[in-house]
Order: structure tokens, then sequence, then C-alpha cells
């Protein structure tokens, strides 16, 4: 057994909840949640059904320092508000503004946290019905209120607006 991937290594919730603490909140981090969720069965096969790709990469800020594959965690390359790119794009997204675990993991292959290019292949395959002409960035804020009273109703917004069926979250 690889005593580097021992349990203690696992227990991410325990970790972020730690985080949270020496990073100076008065309590651990609470994970945002909806009482009543506004998910719905699909209407229609998968196949005939158009699909958003909804990532928390961020978009690559020039003046913002290291944000390429192996950057350590980045607090200036966050984003606050939920943006839209075109789908047919082949955008820089990366990861360096979440907390991962850099040591057994890193952001080398962009599809591993956002798979545009795997929902344009569907797409031409005709697994899934249509890519939606754009792809939505949601903020990874530690602002339940604002998750819940901004950032969610504006990607919901943006997803009716381009008359998305099934929306794919790539949280990361």
């Amino acid at each position: 057994m690889d005593t580097d991937l021992a349990p203690r290594d696992l227990n991410y919730m325990q970790r972020m909840r730690d985080y949270y603490l020496a990073l100076g909140y008065d309590n651990p981090y609470r994970w945002a949640n909806f009482t009543d969720v506004p998910f719905q069965p699909l209407s229609k096969p998968v196949a005939e059904s158009r699909v958003g790709l909804v990532t928390t990469a961020a978009p690559f800020k020039p003046d913002a320092g290291d944000q390429g594959p192996g950057a350590p965690y980045n607090a200036a390359a966050k984003f606050y508000q939920v943006y839209a790119g075109d789908s047919q794009d082949d955008d820089v997204l990366g990861i360096s503004h979440v907390s991962y675990d850099r040591a057994y993991t890193t952001a080398e292959d962009i599809n591993s946290y956002f798979p545009l290019q795997a929902l344009r292949a569907a797409n031409e395959s005709g697994r899934i019905g249509s890519l939606s002409a754009r792809y939505y960035g949601l903020p990874t804020n530690r602002s339940q209120p604002t998750t819940m009273n901004q950032d969610c109703p504006d990607l919901l917004a943006l997803l009716c607006e381009d008359e998305v069926d099934l929306a794919i979250l790539v949280a990361n």
C-alpha cells in the first residue's frame, strides 16, 4: 500500500474547516446549501438536449502572477462574478486560485477541470443534442449569501438566456 495516500490525506472537508479557522474566521467553513433545490428532471433525452458547461476555473489574468500548471495557490487569480465565454474558443483557464492537493494532482491537463473539448466531441458525435454557445464560470467565494443570492441567480439567468437544458458543473 502506498503510504503517501493514507486516509489522513483525503480528509479534505476537515482540512477546509481547519483552513477556514486559520484564516481568522469565527467559525468553521459551512458549505452552502438550498433547502429547495430548483433542479428538475430532463424533459427530453440527453442526445436532444442543449448542454452547458459550468466551471469554477478562472480566466487568465495577465497581471496576477503565476497561474499555470503547478502554480502555488494564487489568491490574486480569483474571480468574483459569474462570467461566460465562447464555447468555440480555446480560452486559457486555470485553477491556481483554488485549494487543491498540489502534492498528488497537477493542473497539466485542462480537460480534467474544464472538459470543453470532450463536450465538443460529444456534440460532434451526436451524444448530446448541442453545446451551448457559451460556457459559464462560477466563482468560489467563501460567502454563502453571495453564492446563494447573487452567483446562483446570475448563473441561472445566463443558462436560461442560452436555453440550456442540462448544465454540467465541474467544480475545482
